[in-house]
């Protein structure tokens, strides 16, 4: 028997490829009045529950708009994806042709992106009005943190007898500050306290990286709503950007951080064709700075109110699942109330897994796993989730025991690759030679090459007006003379001003390549596949028009190599799926297993005593239990062995039941117990005879 699914507006009718959607989904795609103009509409706040088609929504509200006859470059759509924006645009094309006929160039979205994606278009072609040069380069969070370190270092801060935070925590610090216009002593206080003793220090480092920045035409993530954030605040400036647009639509609202809240409202001040889709219940992004009053506060900040409209059908999960999931969120402080329904029943409970230990819990995993596959769900899809990255370091121990092959979410990124960002380098030089970062990434390949001679080439190219030529003139030390000439006349290449056009650029990443790959492989072993992961980067290329797009776009919206992955899980036709619950939010599976539902990881240690971190931390665990569509197991570990003792210790901590497993929660599940493996197992069962060892003591004395 099928499974129910989500609307799909792509395989509607001819006639009416709106008739898939269900009554309220209906409702918000055509909310407004038709006029003269197109459609004409107030602000309003789409509350979509987990698995309840938000997706297919917005795509069939754009393709309204665009039917009503407003110019698809007249729609902005702001999303948190690049790929999101993608099937938006697939999406609302195909019901476009369906309705209208013939080709779908005219529902083609130019305005729809991420917020930095939107944002770096912008700047550039309002560069000019807010003191930036069109040429700028956007540093990804690895260079970003470099250049804080270069500060770091310019300041002596690298060099105190007491320990000066990591660049990572500095840059977190910094980032955590800017997004949500907060003063740095309170950030301090309330994320950072191990580090409120370096308050001084750490403002004058960020004035520091500020001012790297700027000598550098150099932008971080940041910077991009910065600038678009403080051009919006110029009346007229905010008037020209607004006025390009019809409509505004945002997805995952709440996901929003403080500025990007006020962009949008700067952008639309009346609420005026403003559309935003998001659900609080699944706003659990705080440690990237979101914040979930954005969404909760939104229908007040217009006058009259914006309109609310509920997505409550989900089309994801069993209703038991649901009714966990609503009892869960009946406890919550705060929220827009809404109560999940499905149209599949079923007769089985979620299961809440009391377990022995964390050996218990892992042998529950894997015997229940096996078992599932062997009633007929793959591996894959299957997952376990779980609160954070370290929590399955076992479990994945007895995995590869039992030559169980897996992938696991949350790896290093494609772009964070050594020899990716190495190539990329070359590339953002050409683009902007006063790039600090990228020039000593680039200086560096070369032997010899330390850091004090990447700053005497920094260093000459400043005195030279930035012209790369004059590194000709440039004296590389002994060790690099041979390799020198050829790098320069490969960045006199790369800089030339007609270099970044379409017609030029492309071909010149195979002049990089070959000058690149002797240095690769002196430098890294897996050389072959290195060059494999620059051949993959030469195709994405091809979608780009300029070089500057194609920097870009992939430092804003970077792709994943197969090297996220855990193992070699392609090796195998079947592997199971391990995530944190941050990284599976958007994504489900027929059995979902959720480790260490206890209190010090559902809720987080660190949320103790604040009612807000308490909160997120119930969403976080909502988004965890809604990711299942049939089946879904809580495992709840009685005790937790103390770390670092000898091997086969047991010293222990017992866990506390989470705050949130109230009786009114459990009472919608099926409880159920485990205990540890028994050592041993398939030999001879224990002999039955006793021994009184106690009456024996107590006769010797």
């Amino acid at each position: 028997m099928s499974e129910p699914a989500a609307p799909d507006l792509a395989s509607a009718s001819t006639d009416d490829p709106f008739s898939t959607l269900n009554e309220a989904q209906r409702a918000a795609a055509e909310f407004g009045r038709r006029s003269g103009e197109g459609l004409v509409a107030g602000p309003l706040l789409i509350i979509a529950g987990a698995g309840t088609g938000k997706t297919g929504t917005l795509a069939a509200r754009v393709a309204r708009l665009v039917l009503a006859g407003h110019p698809a470059e007249r729609l902005l759509l702001l999303t948190f994806s690049r790929r999101a924006a993608e099937e938006m645009g697939r999406r609302t094309r195909h019901i476009v042709t369906q309705v209208a006929g013939g080709a779908s160039g005219s529902a083609r979205l130019p305005w729809s992106g991420t917020f930095h994606g939107i944002a770096n278009r912008l700047l550039r072609e309002y560069a000019a009005n807010v003191g930036l040069s069109p040429g700028f380069t956007v540093l990804d969070r690895g260079d970003a943190a470099d250049l804080l370190d270069l500060a770091r270092h310019d300041l002596g801060l690298s060099r105190l007898e007491r320990r000066f935070p990591r660049k990572e925590t500095c840059l977190d610090i910094y980032s955590r500050t800017v997004n949500a216009a907060a003063a740095l002593e309170d950030v301090l206080t309330r994320w950072f306290p191990w580090c409120a003793d370096w308050e001084a220090e750490l403002r004058r480092l960020f004035r520091r990286y500020v001012e790297l920045k700027q000598a550098g035409e150099l932008l971080d993530y940041d910077d991009l709503l910065l600038y678009w954030y403080h051009l919006m605040q110029e009346q007229e400036l905010a008037d020209a950007v607004g006025g390009r647009f019809d409509h505004v639509l945002v997805d995952e609202y709440q996901d929003t951080n403080l500025l990007q809240a006020q962009i949008v409202r700067r952008l639309r001040p009346d609420g005026r064709g403003v559309t935003v889709v998001g659900d609080d219940a699944q706003s659990i992004y705080a440690f990237r700075s979101a914040e979930v009053e954005n969404i909760l506060e939104f229908p007040a900040q217009y006058t009259p109110p914006a309109t609310v409209l509920r997505l409550e059908q989900n089309y994801r999960s069993t209703q038991p699942i649901l009714d966990s999931a609503n009892a869960l969120m009946a406890e919550a402080s705060r929220q827009y109330g809404k109560r999940l329904w499905s149209a599949r029943p079923s007769a089985q409970k979620p299961r809440y897994v009391t377990v022995e230990d964390d050996s218990a819990q892992i042998d529950y995993v894997v015997r229940t796993v096996l078992a599932t596959r062997e009633a007929g769900v793959e591996l894959r899809r299957q997952a376990v989730l779980f609160r954070n990255g370290h929590h399955s370091d076992g479990l994945e121990l007895e995995l590869i025991r039992r030559n169980i092959p897996y992938v696991k979410y949350g790896g290093l990124k494609f772009l964070e690759a050594a020899h990716v960002k190495d190539f990329l380098s070359l590339l953002r030089l050409g683009e902007n030679p006063r790039n600090r970062v990228a020039l000593f990434r680039v200086m560096q390949l070369l032997p010899g090459m330390g850091p004090a001679n990447a700053e005497r080439a920094f260093q000459w190219l400043a005195t030279n007006e930035w012209r790369v030529a004059a590194l000709a003139q440039f004296t590389p030390p002994p060790a690099a003379r041979e390799d020198f000439p050829a790098l320069v006349a490969l960045l006199v290449e790369l800089a030339r001003p007609e270099a970044s056009l379409v017609d030029a650029w492309q071909s010149q990443l195979e002049l990089a390549r070959r000058w690149y790959q002797p240095q690769l492989e002196r430098l890294y072993a897996g050389a072959q596949a290195r060059v494999g992961d620059l051949e993959q980067l030469e195709q994405i290329a091809t979608r780009y028009p300029t070089r500057e797009r194609f920097l870009s776009e992939l430092t804003l919206d970077p792709p994943q190599a197969s090297s996220d992955l855990a193992g070699a899980p392609l090796l195998d036709e079947d592997y199971l799926v391990l995530s944190t619950v941050h990284s599976a939010k958007g994504q489900e599976w027929e059995s979902v297993f959720i480790l260490n539902v206890a209190d010090g990881n559902f809720p987080n240690e660190f949320a103790t005593g604040d009612p807000v971190m308490i909160e997120e931390e119930r969403r976080l665990l909502y988004v965890a239990m809604t990711r299942a569509r049939s089946e879904l197991h809580l495992l709840a570990p009685l005790r937790y062995h103390v770390p670092g003792q000898r091997r086969g210790g047991d010293r222990h901590v017992y866990g506390a039941r989470s705050r949130f497993m109230t009786p009114a929660v459990l009472e919608s599940f099926a409880l159920r117990t485990h205990g540890s493996p028994v050592h041993g197992e398939g030999g001879t069962t224990r002999p039955s005879a006793r021994v009184d060892v106690a009456g024996r003591l107590r006769e010797r004395w």
